[in-house]
């Protein structure tokens, strides 16, 4: 019974250093495969949740004013489209020689 007992004991203490030692080695490679993803991504450019998260919120935004454009846009089209066509053309613009003077566009003449 002392010979089962002693190599009981052996073998326990045998397989618990094996234990240990795979204990180890799992940590071990665990920190390697954790460098070499580290080390993968740290190559792309990633960013962080709050950044998407910021740009996900202008985007939104964006959107939105872009459709509260597009209903402004759509309204004004059709008032303008059951409107009275003007009766008058628009002045030009303030410093604009008047149109059919030597200084226009229209006559071909540049000053010197």
């Amino acid at each position: 019974m002392q010979i089962d007992n002693r190599f009981l004991d052996d073998f326990a203490r045998v397989t618990s250093g094996a234990l240990g030692a795979l204990g180890r080695l799992k940590d071990e490679i665990e920190a390697l495969v954790r460098q070499q993803i580290e080390r993968a991504m740290g190559g792309l450019e990633l960013v962080t949740r709050e950044e998407f998260e910021a740009v996900k919120e202008m985007a939104a935004k964006a959107r939105s004013e872009q459709e509260d454009l597009a209903r402004r846009l759509e309204a004004m089209e059709s008032r303008l489209a059951g409107a009275p066509a003007p009766k008058h053309k628009r002045p030009p613009p303030s410093g604009a020689p008047p149109k059919g003077s030597d200084h226009s566009p229209e006559s071909g003449h540049v000053p010197d």
